[in-house]
């Protein structure tokens, strides 16, 4: 199964809520991975492990117990990365549902949603998994991003729906009904958000077509890309094929995958691979279809797939392949 992962926009704002609350970057980065390599080896994405330490870490540290809805409110359309773009050049909200049940596992991995629309209203029903994250937080977090998403899209910052939750009331009730509305219903037998049908058909002001097609089509390759082998071997092949030309040591390629060295290398052993094997293979692909598709010297091929002379090029793409460069060029 793929790692579930969040954005990691989703990260960094928590991160800047915390740290902005008098807290220490440090202590509420413990027991992740970037408590090593810091938070500017953060990609584009979170493990979900590491985003549940990180609240946790974060409700410890500030005692806040609005600090789900205060980081649910910080969800911008921004913070949702390419599918905030693509909500924002959507027609109307029709459409923006649409990309939101095709897309929403790259917003969250964890989440199940459904959506019923009839001819009063629509009900957005969402269901969490609450074994690993704090269940109202992560409600809290989810309805704060559901309707600032709703109120950013319509410029509306006083739009407000009805919302149920799967859990008593919580003490903190008050700031529920400050920072959504007062149409909130505890102890529901399911998360669900019911707003009127009529707003499904409002014109939004950045309506884009040809933007939103583009938007969706980058949508459909990042969640083709979720759904991919999570092993890390994967992962290492595919970024060092990316990265043809610069190939990086086994610490650097270990922290654009937001992992410590230790943990890529454990990684690894338990799939009975290793670095060097991974950038050997990478490193004979590129080097056989530089030799079966250009002319280039055999000093230059060498060169670009990261050896200082031709001899040691020579015996090492033997080694890979267990033929010589000359023959794979007159093959």
């Amino acid at each position: 199964m793929p790692i579930s992962t969040s954005p990691a926009q989703y990260a960094l704002i928590l991160i800047d809520l915390v740290q902005g609350m008098g807290c220490e970057r440090e202590r509420l980065l413990e027991g992740t991975v970037f408590a090593e390599s810091g938070i500017g080896s953060i990609g584009a994405r979170v493990p979900d492990g590491d985003f549940d330490r990180l609240v946790s870490n974060a409700l410890e540290l500030t005692e806040d117990p609005t600090l789900g809805l205060k980081l649910g409110l910080r969800m911008n359309l921004s913070a949702h990365a390419v599918l905030g773009q693509a909500f924002m050049t959507c027609h109307d909200l029709t459409q923006v549902m649409d990309l939101f049940l095709k897309y929403y596992h790259l917003l969250a991995s964890r989440l199940e949603l459904e959506l019923e629309v009839g001819d009063e209203q629509c009900i957005l029903s969402l269901d969490t998994a609450p074994e690993e994250l704090d269940i109202e937080f992560g409600y809290e977090m989810l309805y704060g991003a559901v309707i600032n998403t709703l109120r950013g899209l319509f410029n509306q910052p006083e739009l407000s729906a009805r919302m149920e939750f799967p859990y008593p009331e919580p003490e903190h009730a008050d700031f529920y009904r400050k920072v959504l509305g007062d149409d909130l219903h505890f102890d529901a037998g399911r998360g669900r958000v019911i707003f009127p049908r009529a707003l499904m058909d409002m014109p939004l002001p950045s309506s884009n077509p040809a933007l939103r097609e583009l938007y969706e089509s980058e949508c459909a390759r990042l969640l083709e890309d979720l759904k991919e082998d999570d092993k890390v071997s994967e992962q290492t092949l595919r970024l060092l094929r990316k990265l043809e030309g610069q190939y990086p040591q086994m610490p650097q390629l270990a922290k654009m995958l937001n992992l410590s060295p230790r943990t890529y290398r454990r990684r690894l052993d338990e799939e009975q691979q290793s670095f060097q094997k991974l950038l050997d293979q990478v490193r004979a692909e590129h080097a056989i279809r530089y030799l079966q598709s250009t002319r280039l010297p055999l000093s230059t091929i060498a060169y670009m797939v990261g050896f200082s002379d031709a001899s040691n090029f020579r015996r090492a793409f033997i080694k890979w392949t267990g033929q010589s460069p000359k023959d794979v060029r007159n093959g």
